[in-house]
């Protein structure tokens, strides 16, 4: 599957984004997918996953409450819907796919990536 995310861009803190992750490929509905963050000098760390069915997602504790992800099988895309946005939150996000039912925390673990979208929150 090839990923292409995009959405990114320049916000104040207390605005909102919506990233999306288009996926090629007539298999789409059998990925979990999930998004990543890396800042500058941190390692990437998981933001938040949606579940092969979509019915499980997960997110990390700093985004809890103000992201939540989605996924719409028939357009082939996942999304990421950030409201409350916090400079801290400013990063190079990038979605990810798995064909494994579980959801991994790791990147070393997810095989399909797209490429980044810069978010830059200011305050």
């Amino acid at each position: 599957v090839q990923l292409q995310a995009s959405g990114g861009g320049l916000v104040l803190a207390g605005g909102s984004l919506r990233l999306s992750c288009a996926a090629s490929g007539r298999t789409f509905s059998s990925y979990g997918l999930v998004w990543f963050r890396q800042a500058p000098g941190n390692n990437r760390e998981l933001v938040s996953g949606i579940s092969v069915g979509g019915r499980r997602t997960i997110y990390a504790d700093s985004v809890k409450g103000r992201f939540t992800i989605s996924r719409d099988n028939a357009k082939n895309t996942v999304y990421l819907q950030m409201n409350n946005l916090k400079p801290e939150d400013t990063a190079i996000y990038y979605c990810a796919a798995t064909e494994s039912y579980r959801l991994f925390t790791s990147d070393k673990d997810y095989p399909y990536w797209g490429q980044g979208t810069l978010v830059t929150v200011s305050s």
